[in-house]
């Protein structure tokens, strides 16, 4: 069998990373033919140098020199950009591109593989949440998989295979909770970035760990699903279950439930994503019963986490919504994590850019990148004049 030329766009964040050691732990079922970061220079140079990909692309341009002083003479293409972003992705040699790019800077890169024909795994869920019928009408059109990386998603994919998508009554997601599980806003409103970062169960990148504590991420992962699985809004529930351990399920129409449970460990996912139609052996730890004698089911505390109920509306809605949103709440968590705002301000400033953006019921792709600028810069005005 010959090995599946892997391109990771976003190698040094926390799915990247993971990512290569899988492929480490695969060296006879995959290859690295391309990783990419933003920022990282020093980590992308220290992966290209174990994993000798075909190309690098350094996101900052600034840091173009520094890459390539180090990796031009080890046989390693070196490009800097986001335009080199999306003419990398759409070359010809990549089997796979694991997208794994934050937030809506993974739109552009993801979008340009699936125009080439190339399989997605899936791990930026903001492609789908800013302009999901976009990308998965292109992803139908060029008849390209999309395999999803994120757990729950993962869950879901692996529920559905063998069934007939007619006989899905609805999927139900799983939530953590999160750090704050049953807290309340006189305990939220003096929340600093060090406790949200404490996440009881994964181990994840700042934002999504963010996410996580403002349920959030929950909010994304609906949109997400939707799109994915060509799924009705009201087709979509969530449930918290703070063990971590039932990653989704689905609901058919006899009522019987199909879970897919296992440890909290991303690599899993990632693993699946990566060989799939085949599943892979591994040495990962194995859920044991007995660890867990107790798996609880509550409903979400949507009054005090508003963020899940403004994106169940903003799914809903449709259109340009949850477009909007995302950039709100972008800018609000970078702020946050910036400590230029406090944890129940990030709910108020992306309520006020929903209400301040036009809404559009059909937005064309320049209409998504017009109205992710737009709502990032009323963010950041109204962050701006916060005081805390």
């Amino acid at each position: 069998m010959n090995k599946r030329k892997i391109a990771i766009f976003g190698s040094t964040g926390s799915i990247g990373i993971q990512a290569l050691e899988v492929i480490a732990a695969h060296p006879d079922r995959f290859s690295v033919e391309v990783l990419t970061a933003q920022q990282n220079a020093d980590l992308l140079i220290e992966q290209a140098l174990k994993f000798k990909p075909n190309a690098v692309v350094i996101g900052s341009e600034a840091k173009y020199k520094q890459v390539k002083d180090v990796l031009f003479d080890k046989g390693i293409k070196v490009f800097a950009g986001p335009k080199a972003m999306v003419e990398v992705a759409a070359w010809s040699s990549i089997d796979m591109v694991l997208a794994a790019i934050m937030g809506f800077a993974g739109l552009a890169p993801t979008l340009s593989a699936i125009e080439q024909g190339t399989p997605v795994a899936l791990a930026n869920k903001e492609t789908l949440v800013v302009a999901g019928d976009i990308v998965m009408a292109t992803a139908r059109r060029k008849n390209v998989p999309i395999i999803p990386v994120d757990s729950e998603h993962s869950a879901i994919f692996q529920c559905l295979l063998g069934e007939p998508f007619s006989k899905v009554e609805k999927v139900i997601l799983t939530a953590s909770g999160g750090p704050f599980l049953g807290k309340k806003p006189n305990f939220l409103i003096n929340v600093k970035k060090d406790h949200a970062l404490q996440h009881p169960n994964w181990s994840m990148g700042a934002k999504i760990t963010i996410d996580s504590a403002t349920l959030m991420n929950k909010g994304l992962e609906m949109i997400e699903a939707r799109w994915l699985f060509g799924l009705a809004p009201e087709n979509i529930e969530v449930v918290i279950h703070a063990q971590s351990i039932i990653h989704s399920m689905v609901q058919f129409v006899d009522g019987s439930l199909k879970a897919q449970m296992g440890l909290p460990d991303m690599k899993l996912p990632i693993q699946y994503a990566l060989g799939y139609p085949d599943r892979l052996a591994n040495d990962f730890p194995r859920f044991s019963f007995r660890n867990y004698p107790t798996l609880t089911f509550e409903q979400p505390d949507t009054k005090t986490f508003r963020n899940l109920a403004i994106a169940i509306e903003a799914m809903h809605r449709g259109g340009n919504a949850a477009c909007v949103m995302n950039a709100a709440n972008e800018e609000v968590v970078n702020a946050f994590l910036k400590n230029r705002i406090g944890f129940l301000q990030m709910t108020e400033v992306i309520e006020e850019t929903l209400g301040k953006i036009p809404f559009i019921e059909t937005p064309t792709l320049h209409d998504y990148y017009e109205c992710d600028n737009a709502a990032r810069e009323h963010a950041a005005s109204l962050i701006n004049s916060i005081v805390i």
